[in-house]
């Protein structure tokens, strides 16, 4: 066996210098580093659904009798129960331990060592995160100042070794959509294009109506923002039928755990309450986004997700990133290339969202 000074010669060599995907940071983790109780943080750093799951979650969770047992690796109910509500034949779905782990599977599908992957960075990591992982190369096309999609441009980045083409709308973590004729402009290249929607359900915009369309064409959804079941990691995606075959053949088996089966099944059947949570989530970030504009030394943009990002045109994003944690408010901090000294904010409850901005004011002075 090697000694772990030598482990660095087993390593797969294109991992050797790897990034990792940086996550946000858990409140537990400050404990008597902050000037407040750990209970009493305020959570604006990971785009969480402030007001939990529903209901009929915990109480279906608590009466469970069969976690004992493995859900069925074929998700032939499951992938029904998605597909009602997402308006699609069931063969066309997917389900996956969040969406993260469906980006991981296309990748793990498509792209090996010499293949391309086409990024529209600043965005969502993960996609450079699995790329990277598989020994695919990525071709990163950048979004302009407003961070908007260049259609020409990703299509002039196309090659004979481009395998996919990842677009978020709302992108992470700027918020803004992509028109849809220009991401039709993109299927009709005819490559692999994956579109996230991970946070679909508070701009309204989709593709799906059109997935059965094309033959090149997937996207993607998640239950951790809206229906506020990040912690039971739940997402799923709209493929060709094709591909969902090959997916499901090289997905882990038993890859969505029965818990959060029975929560997506009691989301779908309270979808008025939670509608009704994601429609006070969206006022919340206008008022928010109104808020952060009055604020001179702040460049807020506007959002489709249930964020806002902010460029900070006055002083340093890292210094009032850490002034903040002290506080006991937590949000999202940005210092690296097309993302420089910037901040993400996720949308909160009314006294999240007065806190603050009360906080930053206070900072202001």
């Amino acid at each position: 066996m090697a000694d772990s000074e030598g482990i660095e010669k087993l390593i797969r060599s294109h991992l050797a210098g790897f990034t990792g995907y940086s996550a946000s940071i858990s409140p537990e983790t400050l404990a008597g580093k902050v000037d407040v109780p750990v209970e009493s943080i305020v959570k604006m750093n990971a785009n969480e659904n402030p007001y939990g799951c529903s209901p009929r979650v915990l109480r279906a969770l608590a009466d469970s009798h069969n976690l004992n047992i493995y859900p069925d690796d074929g998700q032939s109910e499951f992938r029904k129960l998605l597909a009602g509500y997402a308006g699609v034949p069931a063969e066309h779905i997917v389900a996956g331990h969040g969406s993260n782990s469906l980006i991981d599977m296309i990748v793990r599908l498509f792209v090996g060592p010499g293949d391309e992957v086409i990024n529209c960075v600043p965005t969502f990591d993960i996609y450079r995160f699995s790329t990277e992982i598989c020994g695919g190369t990525l071709v990163n096309v950048n979004r302009d100042d407003n961070f908007a999609m260049d259609a020409k441009a990703v299509k002039a980045a196309i090659s004979r070794k481009t395998k996919l083409i990842f677009l978020a709308t709302p992108n992470n973590p700027t918020g803004n959509t992509i028109p849809r004729q220009d991401i039709l402009e993109i299927v009709d290249t005819g490559v692999l294009v994956v579109v996230d929607e991970a946070y679909y359900e508070f701009g309204g915009e989709t593709l799906v109506p059109l997935a059965g369309r094309y033959r090149n064409l997937m996207v993607l959804r998640s239950f951790s923002k809206w229906a506020g079941l990040a912690g039971l990691r739940i997402g799923y995606g709209i493929f060709p039928p094709r591909i969902a075959g090959y997916l499901m053949a090289i997905k882990i088996p038993h890859n969505v755990n029965m818990a959060a089966e029975i929560a997506v099944r009691e989301s779908l059947a309270d979808l008025d309450y939670l509608q009704d949570r994601v429609k006070a989530i969206v006022a919340e970030r206008e008022r928010l986004f109104g808020g952060l504009r009055k604020l001179s030394w702040l460049k807020p943009f506007p959002s489709q997700a249930n964020f806002i990002y902010c460029i900070v045109l006055k002083g340093s994003a890292g210094e009032l990133h850490q002034k903040l944690q002290k506080k006991g408010i937590l949000v999202r901090y940005f210092d690296k290339p097309l993302l420089r000294n910037s901040i993400r904010i996720s949308a909160g409850r009314p006294e999240h969202t007065d806190a603050l901005l009360k906080a930053l004011r206070e900072l202001e002075r």
